[in-house]
């Protein structure tokens, strides 16, 4: 039998999706586009390290489930990108599935090696190493690198490298993702609070109730002082250490003004 949710549970589950929109909004502002502009810093990186054609890197998203290629890099990757395949489809569909990274020299000779895919493209690859993006909460995605110029395979070396990338763009994954799925941690919130069975519109109403007047409040300080952060990030060297010397000026006054509050 289901339980209604209780005063209590709702006020408690109002507070934790506050605390998280106003996390995630604040994230948004000072990191915008963050985890798309760190996969692609990664797919160029790891073209470079190992002189490839072609790096991409494909995340799995639901409805439907699939195995979609966000960023490429490379003088053959381009075509890859916005491209779509069943996450048990092809080399990253095996990766991804099992969980398993994999080196083929021979792509053509392997069973694994979606063809059609490829043809799509418009590069169909001698060799290929995917390792899956892979953190303690599962498999987000799978990397790809496609054929070295100086070397028809891929070493041991080589995929320990390559897991040195898959790691960071997991971690940026990760991180990014836990906004786009707070309906989800909001209804296992509710779960763990004996409080279950709501339905996805009740769980939207929670969310947009708890997160409607963020958007709202551009003009407070809360926001203006996130807006001004998020410009600090652009400065040179000169006017970093005026504004480190602004803030440790501000500071040091609100303590002083804090001490003289606790003499009165």
């Amino acid at each position: 039998m289901t339980r209604e949710p209780t005063p209590k549970s709702l006020s408690q589950a109002l507070a934790i999706v506050r605390a998280g929109a106003e996390r995630a909004a604040v994230a948004g502002r000072l990191h915008p586009d963050g985890e798309q502009r760190l996969l692609q810093s990664i797919v160029d990186a790891t073209v470079r390290l190992f002189d490839a054609e072609a790096a991409s890197i494909a995340l799995f998203e639901r409805d439907p489930d699939r195995l979609e290629f966000r960023v490429a890099a490379g003088p053959q990757g381009a075509g890859a990108v916005g491209k779509s395949v069943k996450p048990s489809q092809g080399v990253a569909g095996f990766v991804f599935s099992t969980g398993q990274a994999l080196a083929l020299s021979d792509v053509a000779s392997d069973p694994r090696f979606d063809r059609k895919t490829a043809e799509k493209t418009g590069y169909v690859p001698r060799s290929i190493a995917a390792v899956p993006l892979s953190d303690d909460q599962g498999t987000h995605g799978v990397l790809q690198v496609l054929d070295k110029r100086g070397s028809a395979t891929f070493d041991l070396r080589d995929m320990e490298l390559l897991g040195v990338f898959a790691a960071q763009a997991a971690t940026a994954i990760a991180v990014t993702r836990a906004q786009r799925e707070l309906p989800r941690l909001l209804r296992s919130a509710f779960d763990r609070a004996g409080s279950g069975g709501l339905s996805e519109e009740q769980l939207e109403a929670l969310v947009s109730a708890a997160s409607a007047d963020l958007d709202l409040e551009d003009d407070s300080p809360y926001w203006r002082l996130a807006d001004q952060v998020a410009r600090l990030r652009q400065l040179g060297g000169p006017e970093m250490s005026l504004v480190s010397d602004i803030l440790a000026a501000v500071a040091a006054h609100a303590a002083a003004s804090r001490g003289r509050s606790r003499r009165r």
